[in-house]
């Protein structure tokens, strides 16, 4: 595989993928502890930041980057726990709104000190505030190629 990427270049994906499994290990145990997965918080904690913890499903699957299908089942298994709700759009018989449940809020209100605590120590607390400037500015770098990427598709 070296033969594709140069050697630092290689070095560098390379360290970013384990870094990024053992940090979402860490995450995913941390969250099942809660009864959740890693979709179920990303989807709670993106309807809990929209007015009336409500929003279209097209709107959530364009904010969360996610393919329709993949959030259609995850909304789903959501609704059969309790979550959340889904309901027919007033003004589109075939749109579908996603609404947070009390359930929902409550298991997230439970989960998410826990999992901030946990992003802290083994995330936040390992980097200096120039290295957090540095990933924010090399992180911005790589999500913007990768939306360019996407655009010409």
């Amino acid at each position: 595989m070296s033969e594709w990427l140069d050697e630092a270049s290689m070095q560098a994906w390379m360290a970013y993928v384990r870094m990024r499994m053992k940090v979402e290990g860490e995450i995913a145990f941390g969250l099942e502890q809660d009864g959740l997965s890693g979709a179920d918080y990303e989807v709670l904690t993106t309807l809990s930041d929209q007015p009336g913890v409500s929003m279209r499903a097209k709107d959530l699957a364009r904010v969360m980057n996610w393919h329709k299908a993949r959030l259609s089942r995850q909304l789903a298994r959501m609704d059969k726990r309790g979550l959340l709700t889904r309901c027919q759009a007033p003004d589109d018989a075939r749109g579908i709104v996603v609404t947070l449940s009390e359930q929902g809020r409550t298991i997230l209100e439970q989960a998410a000190p826990k999992h901030a605590a946990l992003i802290q120590r083994i995330f936040a607390d390992q980097l200096t505030e120039p290295e957090i400037e540095a990933l924010i500015s090399l992180s911005a770098k790589v999500i913007a190629a990768a939306d360019k990427e996407s655009d010409s598709l």
